[in-house]
């Protein structure tokens, strides 16, 4: 073990983003390791990250096949992370949309106050969305799905939807990878679902969500789509008692 925090990075098509963001987590989280995980970017993402990687020991590279979610990725992390004995793991965003600058009191929150969880929230006291990317539009998509995550799932944070956050990888042990459904962004939602189950101690600190600095957004209708009803699903399943809605 090279490092007790990783990380992780999941990107596709984010050169424009990708040297900058690994010399800022540096400047705000030195001990830090960190991984890049390029679904074979067509934009040579993945070939800046093998550079990055040559010049700093401490940052690794997977490199997948193509793209295959952003829910399988952030879950590549995890495993990661529990495979090469790290005691935390930070995933964010590689466009700058997670400000570095948090970094220190999502770390510092987890360990603190002793939460296998520790998210950046846009939802509470001190948070916000800053930048006209963010419009009304999706402002209202979004408190509407962490609105419906929390009536379904039984989720008590404020932002469940958001990818910034500290887990405690002792706690991810605890999790049954094998029964997540979700391929793409309602994997937020459904990992802290199984942290719940799990036992997790969930806790939430401040961010401002920011605009991109390059690249375009990778959401889609379709996997808006597929979110809902894979919470809805897990809803139905953890109010009926079924199996595969509870931690073995």
């Amino acid at each position: 073990m090279s490092s007790r925090l990783i990380i992780s990075l999941a990107t596709y098509n984010e050169s424009g983003n990708l040297r900058a963001l690994v010399e800022e987590i540096r400047r705000c989280l030195p001990e830090a390791d960190i991984l890049v995980i390029d679904d074979n970017s067509p934009d040579g993402t993945g070939k800046i990250a093998d550079e990055l990687s040559r010049a700093d020991r401490s940052v690794h590279v997977l490199h997948r096949p193509g793209k295959m979610g952003l829910g399988t990725a952030v879950l590549a992390g995890m495993r990661y992370a529990i495979e090469n004995g790290y005691e935390y793991l930070i995933n964010m965003d590689a466009d700058f949309s997670h400000p570095p600058r948090y970094l220190q009191s999502l770390l510092a929150g987890a360990q603190g106050d002793g939460l296998d969880v520790m998210i950046g929230s846009r939802y509470v006291a001190g948070g916000g969305i800053a930048g006209e990317q963010f419009n009304f539009k999706r402002k209202f998509m979004s408190g509407g799905i962490n609105a419906y995550a929390r009536f379904w799932l039984g989720l008590k944070s404020r932002d469940n939807s958001g990818s910034y956050r500290c887990y405690r990888t002792e706690m991810l042990k605890r999790i049954p990878f094998e029964k997540i459904r979700s391929r793409g962004y309602s994997f937020m939602e459904e990992i802290l679902y199984w942290c719940l189950e799990a036992g997790a101690k969930i806790g939430e600190t401040p961010i401002l969500f920011e605009n991109r600095r390059a690249g375009a957004s990778k959401i889609n209708k379709m996997e808006a789509v597929n979110a809902l009803r894979i919470i809805a699903e897990l809803g139905v399943g953890r109010a009926l008692g079924r199996d595969y809605a509870r931690v073995d």
